[in-house]
């Protein structure tokens, strides 16, 4: 069966264009442009750089290996703000990739041999593939990946001992395919255009690839990951990490300092996006699956004059009801976090009121009523019928009980 399946990848080659934005990641960079050209056979590769603002000689890089490589294109953001892998993704999809497929993939990833044979393979139409990824552990273990410690830094990497381990590996699992998403992921550009690729709303980074994700899965795209396909990740190698993984006296890897201030804040501001859009947090199932509850058009009403109670309870409806000197207060701080139209969502308590789902707050408002306006759409698939009750201190009132998650697949901005 093993060698049936090889001998149908053999004299194939691919056309496939890498997506790759960095900042200042030059190392990185550079060690993934190595594994690519080694490793990528006998298809036809494009490489795909986008140099997001960087200070650490990226573009001069970019400059020479465009004259050394004619399968190599890059585009440059001059700053000194940076754009983002959210915007720069796109562009490079959209201006630069050359080719019909396309694969979002990340400087600090190193290309195993025979992954785009499996793309190949495994790629059909309404379908994307993911590489599966083999990780040191710097993060908990999950089912969607392998944990194996070759490296942390490419000055540090066991190439050939992850090469002879791997070897044994892509043969037990070469037919192994499960459902799943996330990076690398190769898609045909068709399909992503046809959603409007990533939502700006998230800039420059955190929750895009869930919220596509969410996309891709309401307008039919099929998951597939390939376990016989691979990249070595070494993970943290953005901005979310300030120190990157150090090893402790004893070998073990652990992370240094944890997140940046910057990265909590933009997480935090993507994650409120996040919920505003989709009415829920990001779900998936184990294996990367994402999981899409029902949108409703949801009001909550609230005389509670508390500015924090007002941040909390925002993002969770279509529209909030409440003192018109206190929204506008919010609107004015908050609307800098978003580019959805806060006018249109906070409203004066006294508003006509035109929300399918009502949710009228009253004065003792708990831990616990937050916790079921959280998971309202998942309690109203499973027991919404239109009518009046309360549920703890929330009094509910449903007079329509249709969705709009399908109004979200093309991003509108």
């Amino acid at each position: 069966m093993i060698r049936l399946y090889i001998l149908m990848l053999i004299n194939k080659s691919m056309k496939i264009s890498l997506i790759q934005p960095g900042r200042n990641n030059l190392k990185y960079l550079k060690w993934s442009y190595d594994s690519i050209r080694k490793n990528q056979g006998s298809h036809d590769v494009q490489i795909c750089v986008a140099d997001d603002a960087s200070t650490d000689g990226t573009w001069d890089w970019c400059l020479e290996m465009m004259d050394k490589d004619s399968n190599f294109n890059a585009i440059k953001n001059d700053g000194p703000e940076r754009l983002g892998h959210t915007i720069l993704y796109d562009r490079l999809v959209n201006e630069v990739a050359k080719h019909d497929v396309c694969m979002i993939y990340h400087a600090d990833m190193y290309l195993m041999p025979g992954a785009i044979d499996q793309i190949e393979h495994k790629l059909e139409d309404k379908t994307i593939v993911s590489l599966t990824r083999i990780e040191p552990p710097l993060h908990p273990p999950g089912p969607e990946k392998m944990l194996m410690d070759f490296g942390i830094e490419p000055e540090e990497f066991k190439e050939e001992e992850l090469l002879e381990w791997f070897k044994d590996i892509q043969l037990k699992q070469l037919t192994k395919v499960t459902e799943g998403i996330f990076a690398p992921w190769a898609f045909y550009k068709k399909d992503f255009q046809e959603i409007n690729g990533h939502d700006p709303l998230y800039a420059p980074q955190s929750k895009e690839d869930s919220d596509i994700f969410n996309r891709f899965h309401l307008n039919g795209i099929k998951f597939k990951q390939t376990w016989g396909g691979c990249v070595y990740h070494m993970t943290c190698r953005g901005s979310r990490f300030a120190d990157g993984a150090v090893r402790n006296p004893d070998g073990e890897v652990f992370m240094k300092n944890r997140e940046t201030d910057e990265w909590l804040t933009q997480n935090n501001k993507a994650s409120r996006n996040f919920v505003r859009k989709w009415g829920h947090f990001v779900k998936h199932d184990d294996l990367m699956k994402p999981l899409v509850p029902s949108k409703y058009d949801v009001g909550i009403i609230t005389s509670d004059n508390n500015i924090n109670n007002l941040r909390e309870l925002e993002p969770w409806c279509s529209t909030i009801y409440c003192d018109s000197n206190l929204g506008q207060h919010y609107i004015k701080t908050e609307q800098p976090n978003t580019l959805i139209d806060l006018s249109e969502r906070v409203l004066p308590y006294n508003n006509e009121k035109q929300n399918q789902v009502l949710v009228n707050i009253g004065n003792i408002f708990t831990q616990q009523d937050f916790q079921l306006i959280q998971q309202l759409p998942e309690i109203l698939d499973n027991n919404g019928e239109i009518g009046e009750f309360e549920l703890g201190n929330l009094k509910i009132s449903i007079l329509g009980l249709d969705t709009f998650e399908n109004k979200l697949i093309v991003c509108k901005y």
